[in-house]
């Protein structure tokens, strides 16, 4: 019924149907098949089929279940952030790849939405010193809940749209992944993005408007040597590299996710 409801993979459904039921019953997944013959009350039951009802009209399933897991670590999302995505780990591998281990380093995450990539860089770099940004009061709420329920200490935070309260701060490494998609895009009338924030989405005519302001005011906040990489979508790896370009980054470059679509660009600023 949900596969053939959303187009998905019987193995997908199974697992969502599996998570619905374990949300119902506030259990681990590994007591639903030890528990087979399990019963469901009738509040039980009341309360699982109004969760598959939200998810057969498409709700997104993390939406759904207040969570997400995202590089190893489990993240409390809601509708006010967006949903951390399996692509986004590319962006927090190759930021992980320029932070020397043992050697203190000022990391910056503009517009941090959950905050899973700058306390995935923080958990996994502990003597980085990250600054988690964004312009949504609320979204920071979500940031800092997610960076206590985690244990995770190196992450400080500020309500800041782009650079704007970040004064004359230096970072060795700046990351991001911006609203890129273009207004009047029909994929925002399509899957999950239809209940996610479209200020976290939208970014202009071509979808670039974000990438160019952080690209532009990249050079006052990087220390020399520092990089600056960003999320783009799959068509725009060329674009970025053209701005990145004119903003006189060296190393510039586009990097593949696991799909091959370049997901992710970078520079280096000498100084």
């Amino acid at each position: 019924m949900l596969a053939a409801a959303l187009a998905l993979e019987a193995s997908t459904a199974r697992i969502e149907v599996q998570s619905l039921l374990q949300k119902t019953l506030r259990v681990e997944r590994v007591y639903l098949f030890a528990h087979p013959e399990r019963s469901l009350t009738d509040s039980e039951f009341s309360h699982y089929r109004a969760l598959l009802q939200r998810r057969m009209h498409g709700e997104p399933i993390a939406y759904i279940l207040g969570e997400r897991e995202f590089f190893g670590l489990n993240f409390k999302v809601t509708t006010a952030t967006l949903i951390p995505r399996p692509d986004t780990e590319l962006l927090v591998e190759l930021a992980i790849q320029r932070i020397p281990p043992k050697v203190r380093c000022a990391v910056l995450d503009l517009g941090t939405g959950t905050g899973a990539i700058a306390l995935a860089i923080a958990q996994t770099r502990p003597q980085a010193d990250v600054l988690a940004c964004d312009a949504s009061l609320t979204a920071l709420a979500v940031a800092q809940e997610n960076a206590r329920a985690l244990g995770i200490s190196n992450v400080d935070f500020a309500h800041s749209n782009w650079f704007s309260a970040l004064g004359g701060q230096r970072f060795a490494l700046i990351v991001s992944n911006p609203p890129y998609i273009a207004a009047g895009d029909p994929h925002l009338l399509q899957g999950d993005v239809r209940f996610e924030p479209v200020s976290a989405l939208v970014s202009g005519a071509d979808g670039l408007d974000d990438i160019r302001q952080i690209v532009s005011n990249s050079i006052v906040h990087l220390l020399p040597g520092g990089w600056l990489l960003l999320e783009h979508g799959y068509d725009q790896a060329e674009r970025v590299r053209g701005l990145l370009l004119e903003a006189k980054l060296d190393a510039v470059f586009s990097a593949r996710d696991l799909s091959g679509t370049e997901r992710v660009s970078g520079g280096q600023f000498k100084g």
